[in-house]
């Protein structure tokens, strides 16, 4: 008789059929997983038998049919749920060759050892704001900003329009149409010099940064530059495709050519147009230095223009690759101006580079999705873009003038520095309300978030000050006068 046939009470658990003596169902546990069956038998009957393999493979991974378990014959199954024997044996037979089931000729039906329960449910491993009553951490725009109504004219726009055949894998290097977009709009806002051919879209600063690391690690080099003060995302970027990373002092002035060249490296990342964290803006004569060494040394410039649309008191300063195309890779994203989330922004790729770059950005993804490169072009020929940093702009420069206002009426003798433009400012702190270790900890106690300078560098101050970068665009106005408020009454009862 075929395994599938045999009733099998006489050793193990049984799972709801196999009918004992006097018709009683053998085991509890059996019981259990017979319940999870019934929805199954009276589904549809063009659907009963799927219906009959799921609810299985559902009692397997959920544990209530455990390990080992002897299932009764199909007979006897098909029987007690009322449906045909040949639904049984094909569900058996399926879930016996997904490996859910094993089946020993003559010897039964066994629930096999290989599956694992399902996880329940699927955590957000995203980064979320802490749950404090003010978070004044840099680094996030006013999501509340995001243009939703203009956003979605422009993707019903691009359906209307999309042809079939532009559905299919990208062009690496992204849409014509929006590397064209986006080409125009850096060489009009940013002075760089942009040519379509060598733009790839990719998503944010942070592809940006492994393609070019990934390229440049494939051609020998063995660590790269990062600012002092910096962010440390850079460097943990490039370790992910094999790169060391230097620190390297800033003065007032940019990036310190002595330091520089006696580094030893051939490419560094720097934000010249509003330094991160410090908020400078690089001289001329640095900048000038920088392209010299680059081009001494046979090496390249990754410049991250990660907020320079935001200029508040004065014309947005040019960008650095303007000066030298081929020594400069210049990365940028719509994380500040849009929203972080649509995972959007684009590198212009010096010719020496461009080939590795693209071919490492095809073997990466294929390419970023169409649907979201396509509104994005829309969104840029048709004014959107302009119009929504031209809002952003009014909002945050409220809620900068908000926080001058609050720091200079709460913690009265602050420096700030880095006002003229991005998203946040560099406060620094009088030591009568520190030491800086205090400040922080009656900070957080008032709920409170903070970041010192510190956190983005090696240096050590020893002079008392409490060093602040102070995010503010994600805040309202009132937020901002508010949690100012809350820190100088912390301090002061502290």
């Amino acid at each position: 008789m075929n395994g599938h046939d045999r009733d099998g009470h006489d050793s193990g658990a049984s799972v709801g059929g196999g009918l004992g003596e006097g018709g009683h169902r053998q085991g509890s546990h059996g019981q259990a997983a017979w319940e999870l069956l019934l929805p199954a038998a009276g589904a549809p009957a063009r659907r009963r038998g799927r219906a009959l393999q799921e609810a299985l493979r559902e009692a397997v991974r959920s544990g209530r049919l455990v390990a080992g378990t002897r299932l009764p014959s199909t007979r006897a199954l098909a029987a007690d749920l009322g449906v045909s024997r040949g639904l049984v044996t094909e569900a058996y037979e399926q879930l016996t060759a997904e490996g859910y089931l094993r089946s020993d000729r003559g010897a039964g039906t066994w629930v096999g050892g290989a599956a694992r329960a399902a996880v329940r449910g699927a955590r957000d491993l995203a980064p979320g704001a802490a749950r404090v009553r003010v978070d004044f951490r840099p680094g996030t725009p006013d999501l509340s900003l995001f243009p939703r109504a203009g956003w979605a004219a422009a993707q019903r726009a691009v359906l209307a329009r999309l042809p079939h055949p532009a559905l299919g894998y990208p062009d690496p290097r992204g849409l014509p149409a929006l590397r064209e977009a986006l080409a125009g709009m850096l060489a009009r806002r940013r002075g760089v010099v942009a040519d379509p051919e060598r733009l790839v879209v990719c998503s944010g600063v942070a592809q940006a940064s492994t393609l070019l690391g990934f390229v440049l690690r494939a051609r020998g080099l063995g660590a790269v530059g990062i600012e002092d003060p910096g962010s440390p995302e850079h460097g943990r970027l490039f370790a992910s495709t094999g790169l060391d990373t230097v620190w390297l002092p800033l003065d007032e002035e940019g990036l310190r050519t002595g330091p520089l060249t006696a580094s030893g490296v051939r490419a560094v990342v720097v934000t010249p147009s509003h330094q991160f964290p410090s908020g400078i803006s690089w001289s001329a004569e640095r900048r000038g230095a920088l392209l010299d060494w680059a081009r001494a040394v046979d090496g390249y410039v990754l410049e991250d223009d990660y907020d320079g649309d935001f200029r508040y008191d004065r014309a947005p300063v040019g960008a650095l690759q303007g000066l030298d195309p081929e020594r400069v890779v210049y990365a940028g994203s719509v994380s500040k101006s849009l929203a972080p989330g649509l995972r959007l922004g684009w590198t212009l790729v010096p010719e020496g580079l461009l080939g590795e770059v693209v071919e490492r950005k095809r073997t990466m993804d294929l390419g970023n999705p169409v649907l979201d490169q396509a509104v994005l072009a829309e969104f840029v020929t048709g004014g959107g873009y302009d119009r929504q940093l031209r809002r952003c702009q009014r909002a945050y420069r409220e809620r900068r003038d908000a926080l001058l206002a609050a720091l200079a009426e709460h913690l009265p003798g602050t420096r700030v520095s880095g006002i003229a433009a991005g998203l946040h400012v560099i406060a620094r702190v009088p030591a009568v309300f520190g030491p800086p270790e205090r400040f922080l900890e009656r900070a957080a106690e008032a709920g409170v978030a903070l970041r010192p300078l510190e956190d983005y560098g090696t240096a050590r101050p020893t002079d008392g000050d409490v060093r602040l970068v102070i995010g503010y665009a994600h805040l309202t106005p009132s937020t901002v006068t508010t949690g100012i408020r809350l820190v100088a009454e912390a301090v002061r009862r502290g």
